[in-house]
């Protein structure tokens, strides 16, 4: 049965209806966000949480949704049960879930979340017969079925290969904590005692979690405390005698944080022997995601949300690193050709949200359109030059205002010239420091910024050049520029790194794009010119490197997090030669290219 409550402390559940739900003995507090009558999307926190953990997701996913919150059995402010041994068992805390989901939505099945606990629970929830039906799509997200994690350990240990042995071990090693809360009344001791005051310093200062006044709830020590039973009453049992039927009955969306250090990505390899319609997602984060990356993760659960109800639980591309960069915003300066427009599509195909930047507003557009067609989630074209500072700064503020904060930065724009150095004016200089080198400054300034006070991480691409670490007699001003921006590269990623925010620098070599048809060569007339770009672009056409191997390796190390990518043989030799050779390099330098 359910009863009305008072309002909520905290922060967004300030805001909230909130029930109180009677069940097995124990009420339940229930808080609501959003119309009754959208699809109902119930969060279900983990251990030591309560429903606070949802907050900042919560508050997004209320503009589109009617979003529903519980603090489980013992937390909160739901109460324990008595006694507390038995009291947390995964038949019981099915009840409490099917209880909730008659009083919020009794005439709809709903879309379940859950993290951590949250999670392990809900896995429960969605592969019982009882809760068949009441289930329309599960998000799954740092937390394992106990079931499928049993049969996982009992596979390892009957064909014991060395790589099972290692991913047994590695598992082992994470899961310390799951010994030390099995242990008697010292997990209470502590979670009471310093453990439970300190807890917000350790995710701050561990998890990155930002330092928030609702955030963990004051009640934190004794749903600590009560919460240990979760995994007293649970963990041995089934993991001992896992169910063989524990086959999921509702489309599942598998969200996996790489950098958990309680979980490892292992555990979820044989994941589509229990949920056959299975969408993944990776994202460079650790545990506490739904307080790290609320904006994504209210957007991958909307997106999920959205295709389930549009009768097809089908939403990642079908291209490399969909589920990486399915749904995150990617905007690509210099996207109108070359390796700017191959970048846009690769991300396209891997069903991210793409943003093609081009001074040509026709190229652009046509980028855009094509990244559609690749399977983008959304494209538009934007038009501003990435040299002129105020343009950019109006591309920022129109960018944030109509999309949101990017995801990944790719700044790619540039230009070429050639010719000597005692060739190349002041003028020229001033052009191609403004389009290679400022250009870049502007993009990682103004979108680097917003990255950063989001407060959620992101990645910055910076195409430089083989020509930043190989000297060349016929290109001093373009290599100056491409240097510049590698130095640049490496103190922003080094600046960034606290911030979770990545930062590359991709070096190519001879790539066969437009920018040959378009250089300028200082110190000839307008003949000599036209005659010099179309020897280059023969030259580079015969080399014949494909820019959409450099947008591969763009996103390839987005995915990495590698921080210096030479791109074809030739700038990996160069790289290398930089490294332990420099003075073969001089050497080589010195030479005077044909004319």
């Amino acid at each position: 049965m359910t009863t009305g409550g008072d309002g909520l402390s905290g922060t967004v559940w300030a805001k909230a209806r909130e029930r109180l739900v009677r069940t097995g003995g124990v009420e339940l507090c229930v808080a609501e966000l959003g119309e009754s009558g959208r699809p109902t999307v119930v969060l279900v926190h983990g251990y030591p949480d309560s429903k606070e953990v949802w907050s900042e997701v919560a508050s997004r996913l209320a503009e589109r949704f009617h979003v529903v919150a519980y603090d489980v059995r013992g937390h909160g402010r739901s109460t324990a049960p008595s006694p507390l041994r038995g009291g947390f068992t995964l038949e019981k805390l099915t009840d409490d879930f099917l209880a909730v989901v008659d009083a919020v939505s009794p005439d709809r099945p709903v879309h379940l979340v859950g993290h951590d606990w949250g999670s392990v629970q809900a896995w429960e929830f969605v592969t019982v017969r009882r809760a068949a039906g009441r289930i329309a799509s599960f998000t799954s997200m740092s937390g394992p079925s106990l079931d499928h994690f049993g049969h996982w350990i009992g596979a390892r240990l009957k064909r014991p290969t060395p790589r099972r042995v290692g991913q047994l071990l590695g598992q082992g090693a994470k899961s310390w904590y799951v010994y030390l809360l099995h242990t008697p009344v010292l997990p209470e001791l502590a979670w009471r005692g310093p453990l439970g005051r300190h807890w917000p310093r350790v995710l701050e200062r561990l998890e990155k979690v930002p330092g928030d006044g609702g955030y963990p709830a004051p009640s934190l020590p004794s749903d600590a405390a009560h919460g240990a039973w979760l995994y007293r009453d649970n963990v041995r049992s089934r993991l001992r005698r896992p169910r063989a039927d524990a086959h999921a009955h509702a489309p599942v969306q598998l969200i996996t944080p790489l950098d958990d250090a309680f979980l490892s990505e292992r555990l979820y390899e044989d994941l589509e022997r229990w949920a056959p319609r299975l969408t993944r997602r990776t994202l460079p984060a650790r545990h506490w995601i739904p307080r790290t990356r609320p904006d994504l993760l209210a957007s991958w659960i909307g997106e999920f949300v959205r295709s389930v109800e549009g009768g097809t639980s089908e939403v990642t591309a079908p291209g490399p690193y969909a589920d990486r960069f399915g749904g995150q915003l990617v905007l690509v300066t210099g996207a109108g050709s070359g390796i700017g427009r191959a970048t846009a599509l690769a991300f396209a195909e891997a069903g991210a949200r793409v943003l093609a930047v081009d001074r040509d507003a026709e190229a652009a557009a046509r980028t855009a359109d094509q990244a559609r067609e690749r399977g983008a989630a959304a494209a538009w074209a934007e038009t501003a030059d990435v040299s002129d500072g105020q343009a950019m700064e109006m591309l920022a503020e129109r960018v944030t205002a109509e999309y949101g904060v990017v995801d990944v930065l790719v700044n790619n724009a540039g230009i070429g010239l050639g010719g000597s150095f005692f060739d190349t004016t002041p003028r020229e200089w001033k052009e191609v420091l403004d389009v290679n080198l400022w250009g870049v400054i502007h993009g990682c300034r103004l979108f680097g910024r917003l990255m950063a006070e989001r407060g959620q991480g992101g990645h910055i691409v910076n195409v430089a050049s083989a020509a930043a670490f190989q000297p060349s007699r016929a290109l001093p001003a373009y290599s100056t520029s491409k240097a510049a921006v590698l130095m640049l590269s490496e103190c922003l990623r080094a600046e960034l790194a606290d911030r979770d925010i990545g930062v590359t620098a991709i070096c190519p070599g001879f790539v066969n794009t437009p920018i040959t048809s378009t250089a300028r060569f200082a110190g000839v007339d307008a003949e000599e010119e036209r005659r010099l770009r179309k020897r280059a672009a023969r030259l580079y056409g015969l080399r014949n490197y494909p820019p959409e191997k450099v947008a591969a390796a763009i996103l390839r190390a987005v995915a990495r997090d590698e921080a210096v990518v030479p791109v074809t043989p030739e700038a990996r030799t160069a790289y290398a030669l930089a490294r332990w050779m420099p003075g073969a390099l001089r050497r080589i330098a010195r030479v005077k290219p044909p004319m």
